[in-house]
């Protein structure tokens, strides 16, 4: 029950961190706008209250010292996947950070990013937030106050990785994956292959050894033809 509900934090974690990173990809794109602004504060600060809850429940987990020994692998997995994801959401913060200030919205004849992304962003951030509809009631100069408020909250997620490896000491090389390296992309290449329109693997070598052949037996015949107009040539002189 424990670790169902641990790992159901970290979904919940992984799925507003992805929703993060999308809307971050459209700062300073067709897209950005103050909604977009404010959906990326209330999307980083439910990625920072799931991390939180993440931290807590996990490390109080494994400083449980009658963990079993499998029991104690898996909580190990779920704490290495945690930290990567923490490691992503920094980036993605400090991604935000650096284009807020290379696009304010104050500035109107700034260059856009032409990411080919466009549309609304309210979706992607309803999702984060778990809610059907978005509500925006940010002050109009939210690009610019809130840059001083990411900064802090990068910090404060350093700190909180710093913390995390100070409390739980889990290295990342002594974890084993639970599925043989390119097991996920064996799994995506059989659902590919079965579906309608493709070719398999063996399908394909096929075709390309009938090409070969077919291609060594016009070299042939040319080769023939030139080496019987030769000697015909040398013949009449």
């Amino acid at each position: 029950m424990l670790a169902e509900e641990c790992k159901a934090l970290l979904d919940a974690l992984n799925k507003v961190t992805a929703c993060y990173r999308h809307l971050v990809l459209t700062i300073g794109g067709t897209s950005d706008s103050q909604n977009l602004r404010e959906e990326l504060k209330k999307t980083r600060r439910k990625a920072q209250e799931l991390a939180v809850a993440n931290r807590n429940k996990l490390t109080s987990t494994l400083k449980d010292t009658s963990l079993s020994k499998d029991d104690k692998a898996e909580f190990e997995r779920l704490w290495v996947i945690f930290s990567t994801c923490m490691d992503i959401l920094e980036t993605d913060m400090r991604r935000a950070l650096e284009l807020g200030h290379e696009f304010p919205l104050n500035l109107p004849k700034k260059h856009l990013i032409q990411s080919g992304m466009s549309g609304g962003t309210s979706g992607v951030a309803a999702r984060a937030m778990s809610v059907q509809n978005m509500k925006y009631d940010a002050e109009h100069n939210i690009d610019v106050m809130d840059l001083k408020d990411l900064e802090n909250e990068i910090n404060q997620v350093g700190e909180m990785m710093y913390e995390m490896e100070m409390k739980v000491s889990v290295p990342q090389w002594t974890v084993e994956a639970k599925q043989d390296p390119g097991a996920e992309l064996k799994l995506a290449a059989g659902a590919g292959a079965s579906s309608p329109g493709t070719i398999s693997t063996e399908e394909h070598k096929t075709i390309c050894d009938l090409s070969k052949i077919l291609a060594i037996v016009v070299f042939s015949s040319v080769l023939l033809i030139a080496v019987i107009l030769a000697i015909c040539v040398v013949k009449l002189s």
